[in-house]
């Protein structure tokens, strides 16, 4: 590979980003952020040595099958790699790299802000203020929940499910979790978290339930139609990680039939199409996939995919690779 390798970039980014990628690589950027179509797609895999895909980007079996003998790095933005065809890649030989550990902070930020919003009723107090019809103060109007002493039980107890629950101490919250396998001692224990091994028993035990693990295979409707079914009809969902890892239609008959007390939705099943029945329901808290977007977390990403390349170029293994273990 030459010292400065074609790298094309699949929508805009942070201008200090582009600016260093231009100084240390030969760039292709999308200065109109208008997502690739799949044939843009395959053109660019068709001729890059390195392509910078974002999690919205499909890069499945059809579009590698076409890549170039020059591509040989995919160093996506974002942590999710759900959106690209592992298997494919490697029987290419194409290394693939993610972002970890950068939104951390600002997707745990998030999911309080949910957990909160959708308990204290904000965004339906939010609308009422903007309808004008707002009569002022009662005693009895507009109330929500305490979330102080209640039990959340965080699905996936990974870096972010982690900073989920340490914000969540702070709020007076009994922390439960379940995960493929139990944290190590000294994390619970500072965590004041209790492992459920059993996901189903969890669930129906729990005042909020956090969606913090990836979309893998296995968690494909993970909280499944008959898995929400145990939650009890005073609990509330929060999603800030992959919408398919819900069943958004079962979740949308128990939400209209008041089966549940609500729920805070930043990732949807089909996104970015939202099911209309789901804007109806005054019972959710409905944000566009903005978990992880801050300033500082898009630059921090994009650092991540700068060293990536930088250390695959200079022939090292770049630290973000994935693996299969990670799945």
């Amino acid at each position: 590979m030459s010292s400065k390798p074609l790298v094309i970039v699949t929508r805009k980014l942070p201008d200090a980003i582009e600016t260093r990628m231009m100084e240390l690589f030969n760039v292709r950027l999308n200065t109109e952020d208008i997502p690739l179509t799949q044939p843009q797609i395959i053109e660019a895999v068709k001729t890059a040595d390195v392509l910078v895909p974002t999690v919205t980007d499909r890069i499945d079996a059809a579009v590698l099958s076409q890549a170039g003998e020059r591509l040989r790095l995919i160093a996506s933005f974002g942590t999710g790699v759900d959106h690209i065809d592992l298997a494919s890649a490697r029987q290419r030989g194409i290394t693939v790299t993610n972002t970890p550990g950068v939104l951390t902070e600002d997707t745990a930020d998030m999911t309080m802000t949910l957990i909160l919003a959708v308990a204290r009723r904000l965004s339906e107090g939010e609308r009422l203020i903007r309808s004008g019809k707002w009569q002022g103060w009662s005693p009895m109007a507009m109330l929500g929940h305490r979330i102080h002493g209640k039990r959340l039980g965080i699905v996936g107890m990974g870096r972010i499910g982690s900073a989920v629950a340490r914000r969540a101490r702070g709020f007076g919250l009994s922390v439960h979790y379940h995960n493929r396998r139990r944290v190590n001692p000294q994390l619970e224990q500072q965590l004041e978290a209790t492992y459920w091994e059993s996901l189903d028993q969890m669930l129906s035990r729990m005042d909020i339930i956090s969606i913090n693990c990836p979309h893998t295979p296995a968690t494909y409707h993970l909280l499944s139609a008959r898995r929400l079914k145990l939650l009890q009809s005073r609990a509330y969902i929060v999603n800030t990680a992959r919408g398919e890892v819900i069943d958004e239609n079962a979740l949308m008959r128990m939400l209209e039939k008041k089966e549940i007390a609500g729920a805070g939705l930043d990732v949807f099943e089909h996104e970015p199409a939202i099911n209309p029945k789901l804007l109806r329901l005054d019972n959710v808290v409905l944000l566009p996939h903005m978990g992880s977007a801050t300033i500082e977390g898009r630059v921090d990403m994009g650092e991540k995919v700068i060293i990536n390349i930088k250390t695959f170029v200079d022939g090292h293994k770049p630290p973000d690779r994935v693996i299969e273990s990670m799945l």
